[in-house]
């Protein structure tokens, strides 16, 4: 139930959440967007249209160009879990932009974020 609730969600009430949490760590919206575009393909013009849109975040996974191939390196809790553990493709790629966004908010240099690539 939860995960059907997370992804009905809309990427347009996501986006300023992210843009606030990594603001509030004195990082920009720049920053922000780079991993964004590096995990889903969506260049900024991209990702705006997914906020002005106003998807769910279904829809949102659905439309990117291409998921990074490297996504499968991002490790580590978000909520609780292991995502690297999370069985369902479409809550597993809500939690690896969740996790993207906590390593902004906490400062880790952008080559690492990345996982050793830059756009």
């Amino acid at each position: 139930m939860a995960a059907q609730k997370l992804s009905a969600m809309s990427f347009a009430k996501i986006y300023p959440l992210y843009l606030a949490k990594v603001e509030r760590k004195g990082h920009t919206r720049a920053e922000l967007d780079q991993v964004l575009s590096w995990l889903t393909g969506f260049d900024e013009s991209g990702l705006q249209k997914a906020v002005a849109d106003d998807i769910d975040l279904e829809t949102f996974f659905e439309r990117i160009p291409a998921l990074n191939p490297n996504a499968t390196l991002i490790t580590g809790l978000i909520c609780g879990y292991r995502v690297e553990e999370i069985e369902d493709p479409l809550m597993q790629k809500i939690r690896y932009m969740d996790k993207l966004v906590d390593e902004v908010a906490k400062g880790k240099k952008m080559s690492s974020i990345l996982r050793g690539s830059m756009p």
